[in-house]
Formats: structure tokens, sequence, C-alpha cells
């Protein structure tokens, strides 16, 4: 546990721009709006347009509405079908935001590191409007605007692809050796490196934790509480 502390302040020793990604570090977004429902809700709209073959049965089975979103955009790039789908995500996105459960520490540590000099962005596969409205129910909106880079519509640019990272390092005129990224999932872990971005995987439970390290992220850049980041950040053992 010490070398993993030890290394957590190693990082934030080096960072000037931090890159978050939103559900998972900063905030559980469907912690009373189920994901599962959501996902449920989208196969059913598409079987309702006679549209029930659009996805495998196994693909059907999955509470993964980011799942179902990006698989039915491969199979109709480009279609109205998929900018509905889209924005019918997002409103459901937007309602998870009344009931979101903010990560322990995140709001301080949001703070803390601004107030130390770091410029900080989001950089997610969610809704750049559901970002907003969360953080500004937060009060936390101004720690990161205008440096919010959510989904387009073009859905090819999802994480693991790096596109959103570039982005904000290039709109912060950022140097990838004096960034860090924290995220909770793989495609969080493959987008940093693709950006040359060093990476610090949250990992809420074991289960987390194991997908990261099965991903490739060192045991000692997985930490299971924002805890020790905001100790290293305020200069504290």
């Amino acid at each position: 546990m010490t070398s993993e502390i030890e290394n957590v302040r190693d990082l934030v020793a080096g960072t000037r721009y931090v890159l978050f990604d939103f559900d998972g570090p900063i905030c559980r977004l469907f912690a009373g709006h189920s994901a599962e429902v959501i996902a449920q809700d989208q196969v059913e709209w598409l079987t309702a347009r006679g549209l029930y073959g659009v996805l495998t049965e196994d693909e059907r089975s999955r509470p993964d509405p980011h799942g179902v979103l990006t698989t039915v955009a491969r199979r109709q790039p480009g279609s109205d079908l998929v900018a509905e789908l889209e924005e019918r995500l997002t409103q459901e996105e937007l309602k998870a935001v009344r009931k979101a459960m903010p990560t322990a520490y995140a709001d301080p540590l949001i703070r803390t590191w601004v107030a130390v000099g770091a410029r900080l962005a989001i950089t997610t596969n969610n809704s750049a409007r559901t970002v907003t409205s969360y953080l500004n129910g937060r009060g936390l909106l101004s720690c990161f605007a205008p440096y919010i880079y959510g989904r387009t519509q073009d859905l090819s640019l999802l994480k693991p692809h790096p596109a959103t990272l570039r982005r904000a390092l290039s709109a912060m005129g950022a140097s990838p050796d004096a960034s860090l990224m924290i995220g909770d999932t793989p495609s969080d872990h493959v987008a940093a490196a693709r950006a040359g971005v060093r990476f610090l995987g949250y990992a809420r439970n074991p289960a987390k934790a194991k997908l990261l390290r099965e991903a490739g992220v060192p045991p000692r850049n997985i930490t299971d509480s924002l805890e020790p980041v905001l100790r290293a950040v305020r200069g504290r053992p």
C-alpha cells in the first residue's frame, strides 16, 4: 500500500493538466437510474420499430446503454435511427443526473487541484450536456469549463479512441507528459496510452480493479479511493 501511495504522489507531482473521465471518477451517474433499465428500453424501442434483428440475442441481454448505441451505430452508420437513439440516451443521462451519487472525495479534489493551479478537463463517452448539468448542480462547472468533451455524432470516436483526450490537450495547450488521466475502465486506459498521457485507474470495487489489471494497468497505478490523490495534491503525507 505504501508503494501505491508513493506512486500516486509521483503522478500528482508531475501533473499540470488533469483529464477526468466522468461516470466513475466524478460520480456514479446511474446510481439511482438503472443503466440496465435504460438498455432494456432501448431494445424495446428498436423492437417496436421492427429492428429487433439489429442486435444479437447476446447484445440484447447486456445491460449497457452505450454498448447498444455503438453497436447500432456500427450497423446503421450515419442513419437517423442512430441520431435518435443517441438523443434518447442523452435524455436518459440527463434524468440520471438528478439521482447521481458523487464519488467520495471527488468534489474537494477537483476544487483543490484548481486552487493549486492545475487545468482540468472532462473526456467522456457521456453527453457533454449531461456532464454540464451535473457539474452545474454541484457548483463545479467553473473548474472545467470550457474543457468538457463528450460524445459527438461520430460514435466511432468514443473511447478507447483518443479523440476526446487529444481535443482536451490541444485546447488547453497541454503537454502529454505533464498530463494525467483519471478513469475507471480499460477503454480509458487505452485512450490515455494512445494519447501519450499517464493514467491513474480509479476502481471503486475489486471487480473494477480486476478489469483494469487485466487491461494492463499496473497495480501501483490503481486506487480504490480518491482520498490519497487529494492528500497528494494538498502536499500531505
